[in-house]
């Protein structure tokens, strides 16, 4: 009996420490990427920083230099530098 309580309260603790936290995070990511729009100034995950110039179903096309723009999924956005009109 006292092994499953034991059991439990580790998988309690686990969850708590590891799993919501990323869950958490995970969810602010999804939320901060769907508010994706064009001017916004972001940095992907390989740290390339560009401008939002047009958002796709699940791409963004970044202008990175003067007539230089790259397309990326909009996951590998680690996250918005500047919000556009801020």
């Amino acid at each position: 009996m006292y092994s499953l309580i034991f059991i439990v309260l580790i998988f309690a603790i686990f969850y708590f420490l590891m799993l919501r936290p990323q869950q958490k995070k995970q969810k602010e990511h999804l939320e901060m990427i769907s508010s994706l729009r064009k001017g916004d100034k972001v940095v992907t995950n390989g740290g390339i920083y560009g401008t939002v110039s047009d958002v796709k179903d699940h791409m963004v096309v970044l202008k990175i230099a003067d007539d230089v723009k790259i397309e990326v999924v909009k996951n590998a956005v680690a996250a918005v530098v500047e919000k556009r009109g801020e």
